[in-house]
């Protein structure tokens, strides 16, 4: 996608955000106020592209990208001090813009969480940049201190919900709101299991699938569903690129809404990737395998 492409969608978007909320605004015009050289969807557009570019530090990607190779793209493009104080502005519209862009549920779902540290293990004692939001949490990874990324995908890799939470936010607490639009069946690991959730969701069109903890009884499950269960690391998949491709974890934030911009501006740049982790599974195949058992 080029950024032609993605600054007219953006714009379109942002566009019609002003025109829903035109009735509310006042007749009084604020005097005084600086307006910026750049307008609300080349922000939005600069904090997409850079998880769409080569770049591991934004910084470096608008001083040495933005600011030398893309003045043509962005004539009112200002300091990098300045952007940086403008990035609040837009959290709403990005928060907005990434559930237009999620997909639509096929019936098949898989959920997830991964953690987001905000800081290494060690200077927990010293980080003060996200008191009184982050906490200590625990992955199968090991502690961490930050944030969860929950996450809501189907089988073609698309997302479908997404939320964060803290660090020390139980799995399955999320689930539920999560899981408002969808039907079907959604795939969890075992860290999601319980028999109130499932019974909820149940009530709801959506039968929770998860696999079994090593103390548990065996039971029996269709062979369709064990062979979904497998498939669980699509998700997986989608984590390690948002992290390791689309950098929405690190340590350097200083402020938590710039942190909130990052992670929704890289979910974003997600959704627009010409090919995502996707499983080759059809309906069809469903009923074929169904049909042979």
């Amino acid at each position: 996608m080029s950024l032609l492409e993605l600054f007219c969608h953006v714009d379109d978007y942002c566009q019609a955000q002003r025109q829903q909320a035109a009735p509310q605004l006042t007749a009084q015009a604020g005097k005084g106020v600086r307006q910026p050289s750049l307008c609300e969807s080349e922000i939005m557009t600069i904090l997409i592209h850079f998880h769409q570019s080569h770049y591991r530090d934004f910084k470096a990607y608008y001083t040495q990208h933005v600011q030398q190779h893309l003045r043509g793209e962005f004539p009112g493009v200002m300091s990098y001090a300045r952007f940086i104080r403008l990035i609040p502005r837009v959290v709403g519209l990005l928060w907005g813009y990434a559930w237009a862009r999620c997909g639509r549920c096929t019936g098949i779902s898989f959920v997830d969480s991964t953690p987001l540290r905000v800081c290494h293990n060690r200077r927990i004692s010293r980080h003060k940049v996200f008191e009184g939001f982050a906490e200590r949490g625990q992955s199968s990874m090991g502690w961490f201190y930050g944030f969860k990324l929950h996450l809501v995908v189907n089988e073609y890799g698309e997302l479908l919900a997404f939320t964060l939470t803290p660090g020390n936010v139980d799995d399955r607490l999320p689930v539920e709101p999560l899981a408002r639009t969808l039907f079907g069946k959604l795939f969890a690991d075992k860290g999601y299991l319980s028999a109130d959730l499932f019974h909820t969701l149940w009530e709801r069109g959506v039968q929770l699938i998860t696999s079994l903890r090593a103390n548990m009884k065996n039971r029996l499950i269709p062979l369709v569903d064990k062979l979904l269960l497998r498939k669980r690391y699509i998700i997986e998949t989608i984590n390690d690129q948002l992290k390791n491709c689309s950098q929405i974890e690190h340590s350097r934030h200083r402020s938590p809404t710039n942190f909130l911009a990052n992670v929704l501006a890289g979910l974003i740049a997600y959704t627009w990737q010409p090919t995502k982790p996707a499983i080759n599974w059809s309906f069809a195949q469903e009923k074929a395998l169904t049909l042979v058992i």
